[in-house]
């Protein structure tokens, strides 16, 4: 009786394995840089104007959402994922730096996607040094981080 229990339970713990069982996703999602990119390490954005982001986004499996943060560099903190380096001002005390932390979805099921966004850049804001981050997740939340450094004059 012992060995056809012991027999029952490991059929059934090895039925249990079956094909259709999603894999494991382990790889990060990929923010793509292609000519058509905006912006780019070391753009310049002018007070007063409307940002058209846009980046491609690619995953092996499916991807999940972004989200893209600005916010002032006075101080010269870094967090940039690029290898070239800016020119950049002086250190400065910020008085009324933009800040913008903003997340978009991605359709479900698509492992390709353009991501696009307006960006109201406001005429009031301390001009200089900012650093602008995307932040790509796919739907496991394995999450990809590009950070470029812009000015905003």
């Amino acid at each position: 009786m012992k060995k056809y229990l012991i027999a029952s339970l490991a059929a059934l713990l090895f039925s249990s394995c079956g094909k259709d069982e999603k894999p494991i996703d382990m790889e990060y999602p990929e923010i793509v840089v292609t000519a058509d990119s905006f912006p780019l390490q070391c753009s310049v954005l002018q007070r007063g104007t409307t940002l058209q982001f846009k980046a491609l986004f690619r995953d092996n499996a499916e991807l999940g959402g972004f989200s893209l943060d600005i916010h002032h560099n006075f101080d010269h903190h870094t967090h940039s994922t690029e290898v070239n380096s800016c020119v950049e001002d002086p250190v400065k005390s910020p008085v009324k730096p933009m800040l913008l932390i903003q997340t978009f979805p991605i359709p479900d099921g698509l492992t390709e996607y353009e991501g696009t966004a307006e960006i109201e850049i406001p005429a009031d804001i301390d001009p200089g040094d900012y650093h602008f981050m995307i932040r790509l997740t796919d739907d496991e939340g394995w999450q990809t981080l590009q950070g470029l450094s812009i000015k905003i004059q």
